[in-house]
């Protein structure tokens, strides 16, 4: 290692030590383990630019090992993304600009929020697959207009998650190129050494995944980190660098589980300096080391970023249409969904929502070339699949996923995909299975970004397949979900308003859930209502005491049980409600019009009846797992007929 590079890597331990410590929590460990590579990828390698921070030709950089955020934020500070000493003495305080994990748009220079092992891995692989989908799409001789890479970092844990073995078995299987995964292998885990809970061999089991592997068995040589991601970098696949290092170098129980989340105390801070043969001043980078970083990241990256936009400004003299639709996709400007362009389906015809969604889908891809995702091994069951045919290395502008069965990775690439900028990561499934993906929609709601999700078979009508496939729970634990729009249409009205607004909003992902059934496409349906959330389908009398409330494939059975009360001279009123995420979004005003009218509120829905409290006074639903039986046959066996609803509503409709 040079003096230099040697002094840098001392400097941001010691700081990064002294940043967990005055947090009095944090993970030294990898801070101290890891600064080698993150300072040689930085310095050498890595192409960002503070002044554009979303310059769409930049390097992508994924820390997966989120617990690694005090060395996160020093790279960044010393990169010129506005993050003080004053910002990494808060670290982890309250409203800091330096949280716990890293936080997407909360911390300048944050590709992505991480903590949750193994997300960072898979989402950086669909962030490298929307690289190589635009470099085929619009590169062009002597204009790479599309050029860059995708590092991530992972640890130990990282690898033993499942969605990240998910996400490298697929990356692999795709070739998917400039894709480096930097793997900070030190054998210790928090309760005990790697090799008390694993014993894969990592490079066997990579290369047979259809990666490159390379090794550093020093994790303290700059120069051979250096040598070893130049390498990487020209791989025509996938490439993961396992860099041998010491949890905790430095400090007195470096090597030691301990140091993996226990704050050094002051003396120990002292001692770490000793070990290193560093004299750091507290919280005070040297001189050196800021007109470093100066000269290798920031002016590296700025002439990275100017010559790209001249290259651009040729680009667009020389393929003036390909640039045209090149700058749609860099600050998705695309023009709203021509409705009169979809499917339309009448009144009073039959069809299951998941075939409609389908339809609808495809629709609105011919529109927008950036949709891209598709199924988890099960597109001719949810009837979503991307357009253009499927993404290989041989159709490389394919906009068809075909994910195999990996729900989680399915989840997370989508979310990588939606990150990179200009596209919408699209992924879907058979509902009772969204919890395998649980995770990244959680991470797409945290993050706030648009990712779609497009679930079919939403109840019990799946019928023959049993409880293990039908779901109760789902759409309740959804619904409690913050900042995720779950919506369940009613027909092809509701739908194709869901639909449309999932492609449009770019503040939070949307989960849309279909039916395998067929479902009546209603008269009093309304597109631009069903944007409301909830609204009245069925007015019984303008000055009506009761509601029922639903929504889905229920919507309909609802109706016609307040057409049988209407014929004996009972006003019932029906509202639908297929998303209760946009309807607490409407003014108070409109919410209280609705609702408080009515003096008995009934809600009626095949699932769990929690979430329906807070509309209704009482909930007709199925509290209990499902069972395997016919499809004509589960209406009548879990009540949701006509006349039993009619009589389970009329004990208190009096």
């Amino acid at each position: 290692m040079s003096a230099m590079d040697n002094y840098c890597v001392n400097a941001l331990r010691v700081i990064a030590a002294e940043e967990i410590t005055k947090a009095k929590s944090g993970h030294p460990g990898i801070a101290l383990g890891a600064a080698p590579i993150l300072h040689t990828l930085f310095t050498k390698h890595l192409n960002i630019n503070y002044e554009d921070e979303k310059w769409y030709n930049r390097d992508r950089f994924v820390l997966s090992a989120g617990h690694g955020s005090a060395l996160l934020y020093l790279m960044l500070s010393l990169s010129g993304f506005g993050i003080t000493m004053d910002d990494i003495k808060e670290f982890r305080q309250k409203g800091s600009k330096t949280p716990g994990h890293p936080e997407y748009k909360h911390v300048p220079g944050v590709e992505m929020t991480t903590g949750p092992l193994g997300q960072g891995f898979a989402t950086a692989v669909g962030m490298a697959i929307a690289e190589n989908f635009l470099a085929a799409k619009f590169n062009r001789p002597d204009y790479h207009v599309v050029d860059h890479y995708t590092y991530v970092l992972v640890g130990d844990g990282d690898l033993e998650e499942g969605v990240a073995m998910e996400a490298a078995s697929l990356a692999g299987h795709l070739g998917v190129k400039k894709l480096i995964a930097l793997y900070d292998s030190n054998d210790i885990q928090l309760d005990s050494e790697v090799a008390d809970t694993n014993n894969d061999d990592v490079k066997e089991k990579f290369e047979s995944m259809g990666w490159d592997y390379f090794n550093v068995k020093d994790g303290n040589d700059c120069e051979y980190i250096d040598r070893i991601i130049k390498l990487a970098k020209n791989s025509s696949r996938p490439a993961i660098i396992e860099i041998k290092t010491i949890i905790g170098h430095g400090a007195p129980n470096s090597g030691e589980k301990s140091v993996h989340g226990k704050p050094l105390s002051k003396e120990d801070i002292e001692e770490l300096k000793k070990n290193l043969g560093a004299n750091i001043n507290d919280f005070d980078f040297p001189d050196v080391v800021v007109s470093y970083y100066k000269k290798t990241v920031i002016d590296r990256g700025y002439q990275a970023c100017s010559e790209w936009n001249e290259m651009l400004r040729y680009y667009a003299q020389d393929y003036s249409e390909e640039h045209k639709l090149f700058i749609k996709f860099m600050y998705d400007e695309f023009e709203d969904v021509d409705l009169s362009k979809l499917h339309k389906y009448e009144a009073g015809s039959n069809k299951s929502t998941r075939q409609m969604m389908g339809e609808i889908f495809q629709d609105i891809s011919i529109q927008l070339p950036n949709l891209i995702g598709g199924s988890a091994d099960l597109s001719s069951s949810t009837m979503i699949k991307g357009a253009d045919g499927s993404l290989s290395a041989s159709n490389p502008t394919g906009r068809n996923i075909l994910y195999g069965v990996r729900e989680h990775a399915m989840g997370a690439i989508a979310n990588g995909l939606t990150l990179y900028g200009g596209l919408r990561g699209v992924a879907s499934g058979f509902f009772v299975f969204s919890d395998y993906l649980r995770p990244a929609i959680r991470l797409a709601a945290i993050m706030k970004i648009p990712s779609i999700f497009l679930f079919s078979h939403d109840s019990v009508c799946v019928g023959e397949d049993g409880p293990t496939h039908q779901p109760v729970e789902q759409l309740t634990s959804f619904r409690c979900m913050p900042n995720v729009n779950i919506a369940r249409p009613a027909d092809a009205h509701e739908l194709e308003a869901m639909m449309v607004n999932a492609v449009k909003n770019n503040d939070y992902p949307s989960v849309i859930v279909s039916t395998r059934q067929g479902v009546t496409n209603l008269d009093s349906t309304d597109e631009n209502k069903a944007l409301l959330g909830a609204y009245k389908v069925f007015e019984a009398n303008k000055n009506s005491k009761f509601a029922i409330i639903s929504c889905g494939s229920e919507l309909e059975l609802a109706v016609n049980v307040a057409k049988k009360y209407k014929e004996e001279g009972i006003n019932v009123d029906v509202i639908s409600m297929p998303s209760m995420f946009l309807f607490e979004r409407q003014p108070e005003k409109y919410k209280a019009e609705l609702l408080n009218k009515y003096d008995v509120k009934y809600a009626i829905e095949m699932g769990s009846t929690m979430s329906w409290y807070k509309y209704a006074h009482y909930v007709y639903g199925i509290d209990e797992f499902g069972a395997s039986m016919p499809l004509k046959e589960i209406y009548e066996y879990y009540g949701f007929t006509v006349d039993n609803i009619y009589n389970e509503t009329k004990k208190v409709f009096k």
